[in-house]
């Protein structure tokens, strides 16, 4: 960040970051393993130094999670926080081996990645190119194919299955009632509230076609209640809308 933008702010410097745990890694399969799985990525993330931190549900790859089960999702984080022990040390695994030789590699492979994009002429140009979802569909191709040939071992999905698995976790189902209340409480917003909504909105359709920094706007429309859609219609008339091109 300081070689690369030259920030005049040392507070551009911090490294503050939210950790997610990997969704992809969910199986539809015997899904109580997914809550191990889980417990161990946010475990990593804990050992990484996040501040923030969320943990996926167990059924996600059936469906959004049901209440029980993001209870338990949260419940994991709680285990972790006080029950373990591992946020009493700064950096638990500093001077492991392991570790250090791991973060090199990565932060190797992502300087490269860095360098393509930059050769192509930036984020922008390699996302019309389609080099950004090429990249994601090898990646996507390369980690299934590794899972069919057992290269990599998913529990309960290429090794340990049972044969003839009914899921019996409960999935959440959403009422069509929802919707329709939705859309009444929408209405009903629009209706009452008293912010410059238009004021804002011309404000951000000025700098999107401008070259100021569109972060302010949004979050003036934000504050004077404009909603999400209408704060992405009013982009999308300046910059229209992203058709993939990688396939």
């Amino acid at each position: 960040m300081r070689e690369r933008y030259d920030p005049k702010d040392p507070r551009s410097l911090a490294l503050r970051f939210h950790a997610q745990t990997a969704g992809s890694t969910l199986t539809a399969q015997q899904p109580e393993n997914n809550v191990v799985r889980v417990a161990y990525q946010a475990m990593a993330a804990v050992f990484g130094g996040c501040q923030s931190l969320h943990t996926n549900s167990r059924d996600e790859a059936l469906a959004l999670p049901t209440e029980q089960a993001a209870k338990i999702a949260l419940r994991t984080q709680q285990v972790l926080a006080f029950e373990t022990g591992i946020t009493s040390t700064a950096d638990p695994l500093a001077g492991s081996y392991a570790i250090e030789a791991k973060t090199l590699d990565i932060e190797r492979e992502a300087r490269a990645l860095i360098e393509k994009i930059d050769k192509q002429g930036g984020a922008r140009a390699a996302i019309e190119s389609g080099f950004v979802q090429r990249e994601i569909g090898d990646s996507a191709y390369a980690a299934q194919k590794a899972i069919e040939e057992k290269r990599d071992i998913v529990v309960g999905v290429n090794d340990f299955a049972e044969g003839n698995e009914k899921v019996s976790l409960p999935i959440l189902t959403i009422d069509e009632n929802v919707e329709r209340d939705q859309v009444a409480r929408l209405v009903a917003f629009r209706e009452k509230r008293k912010g410059d909504v238009r004021g804002s909105l011309a404000r951000l359709d000025g700098a999107a076609k401008s070259d100021q920094n569109l972060m302010p706007r949004i979050v003036d429309c934000v504050r004077n209640d404009c909603t999400v859609g209408e704060i992405v219609a009013t982009l999308k008339q300046t910059f229209g809308e992203h058709i993939d091109q990688g396939f």
